[in-house]
């Protein structure tokens, strides 16, 4: 049996995980013994203790997986792990993680991604914990894991072989077994009995396959998911995907599914002649879907899967419990829980205050606008999922409606409940300092009020304020959760600092109009924002501050 080493070790600063992890460049964590004092943070951590604990373990194949896999079998046999599961290659969506944790009991899970940032040797490398329930792990553990990595002197490890994940078996690594999975297996067997394939099936084959659809994997994690699902299950052709293989650098692209970042995609479907488009990210958690002549904004998309949500297998079997959204996310989820009479959220951006809602029973379908869309099957946003819930929306709809195409459906969900224009402007990348000073200049302005009751351009400001949530199952205060200003007629324009990028700060801003003039549902969304856009740019004073006149991402 091998022994317990010990090895001396020095703090690194920095080492604070925010709610997607710990997310830097590959050559911060290449660092001597930074990714050790990192993955031991997390053992030592753990609220039941890593003594006997079964971990899950995978990633979404970027460059220095590999090493970090070698990394977390020495340090968790230090720490006398009983089990860690792992995905081959170490292969393992996000949400498939998040599953295999519920379905396997498993005490946690260790996720190797730094989602929809770029990979490579130059770019980004992330590490998570999620807890038990196959959520992220919660501030307070978050804390604990930092408070460890400021005073760890010590790391302890089994010096043992590398391991084989390029092939499924069993490992044994002193007291602790390592088991090597096939990822993809027991996801998509999930998805089967959450969706109805047979009915998906029969309508992509219907009018001798005339419903065309493009999967674009964008050389992430789930690559070997799409291939399986909609070439082997739904008996696609191979034309019906693109760029499904794992890449350590996903292609040297940006697999982030937006317009900007899937732009193949987008030319492809229009050029094509393709009905359906989606995409997936980096770790398999976002989504993005696009028809004939139709993209669909992420607000859009979670509202029109909640109206559609009795008509799936899933939610047939146990209900629709609660909806939420995301703070910045468009207010089209509320109108829906309204009509619906079902109990509604608007919380911060962060996954984990969804878990929280669907472990209490209170939500069952939530969304974000950064194209996360989920549901309580597990506890992470689940970009195939949704992929599959448009699918199945479309297959109900044309058993009476033959030809409804994507477009159909947005519009003819306006036609119930109006449209709620949205966009986003991400300036990346830009100055933390300046940002934070144009955050602070607009506090001061909601501090004294001075921007309620003003009028710019005919829009007047009925409500400014810094987003708080008080969350109603553990009671914690959440606050400067983004800068809201919020005019009479119900638009709104949003504005928050993210520090997810490993480089700089980035600016979001959102603007948000909403209308039920039935002629102007069909506009185009960036003209119907205009007028509100610059209102945003002159209230905020960005270009100032950010010194860019243009944003790098509009979704």
């Amino acid at each position: 049996m091998a022994s317990i080493q010990t090895t001396a070790t020095s703090p690194f600063e920095g080492q604070k995980p925010g709610t997607s992890g710990l997310r830097k460049r590959v050559k911060v964590f290449q660092q001597k013994n930074y990714t050790e004092n990192f993955v031991q943070a997390i053992l030592e951590a753990i609220p039941t203790g890593a003594e006997g604990a079964s971990l899950v373990v995978g990633g979404d194949g970027r460059y220095y997986l590999d090493e970090v896999l070698q990394v977390i079998v020495r340090f968790s046999a230090g720490a006398k792990v009983s089990k860690l599961i792992v995905g081959r290659d170490g292969i393992l969506s996000t949400p498939a993680a998040s599953h295999l944790i519920r379905k396997e009991k498993a005490t946690g899970g260790i996720l190797l991604t730094a989602s929809h940032n770029p990979g490579g040797p130059e770019n980004d490398f992330g590490i998570k914990y999620n807890m038990s329930n196959g959520g992220p792990a919660p501030e307070s553990v978050t804390d604990r894991i930092y408070e460890i990595t400021k005073t760890l002197r010590e790391l302890r490890w089994v010096d043992v072989p590398n391991i084989d994940f390029s092939k499924t078996g069993t490992h044994t690594v002193g007291t602790m077994t390592v088991q090597v999975i096939d990822g993809v297996d027991d996801y998509v067997d999930y998805m089967k009995t959450v969706f109805d394939f047979d009915a998906i099936r029969t309508f992509l084959h219907a009018n001798n396959g005339g419903f065309k659809v493009l999967f674009d994997g964008m050389n992430g994690v789930t690559g070997p998911y799409g291939k399986r699902i909609f070439l082997e299950e739904l008996g696609l052709p191979d034309s019906s995907v693109m760029r499904c293989i794992p890449l350590q650098d996903f292609g040297g692209a940006h697999p982030d599914p937006n317009l900007t970042y899937a732009h193949d995609l987008v030319e492809r479907v229009d050029k094509e002649n393709y009905d359906f488009g989606a995409a997936s990210d980096g770790d398999g958690d976002r989504n993005m879907i696009i028809g004939k002549n139709a993209f669909v904004t992420p607000s859009d998309s979670v509202a029109i899967i909640a109206h559609y949500a009795n008509t799936l297998p899933y939610f047939k079997k146990n209900g629709v419990h609660g909806l939420a959204r995301s703070m910045p996310t468009s207010q089209a989820l509320d109108l829906v829980a309204k009509k619906q009479g079902l109990e509604f959220f608007e919380v911060p951006t962060g996954w984990k205050f969804f878990g929280n809602l669907m472990d209490a029973g209170r939500c069952s379908i939530c969304g974000e606008e950064s194209f996360g869309t989920g549901s309580d099957h597990v506890r992470e946003k689940d970009g195939l999922w949704a992929i599959l819930a448009w699918l199945s929306i479309l297959a109900h709809v044309n058993v009476t409606q033959p030809g409804t195409g994507v477009q159909d459906v947005l519009q003819a969900h306006y036609k119930v409940y109006g449209r709620n224009f949205f966009s986003r402007y991400d300036y990346e990348e830009v100055d933390g300092k300046t940002a934070e000073e144009m955050v602070l200049r607009l506090r001061e302005f909601i501090a004294t009020d001075a921007l309620v009751g003003k009028s710019y351009d005919g829009f007047v400001v009925a409500k400014a304020d810094d987003f708080s949530y008080l969350d109603p199952i553990d009671q914690s205060v959440s606050n400067n959760q983004g800068v809201r200003i919020i005019f009479e007629d119900g638009s709104r324009i949003v504005i928050r600092l993210s520090g997810t990028g490993s480089q700089g700060a980035t600016v979001r801003l959102y603007v948000e109009k909403y209308t039920e003039n039935v002629s102007e549902y069909a506009n185009d969304t960036q003209k119907a924002l205009k007028p509100l856009i610059d209102v945003a740019l002159e209230i905020s004073q960005l270009v100032k501050y950010t010194g860019r006149e243009e944003p790098t991402v509009i979704t």
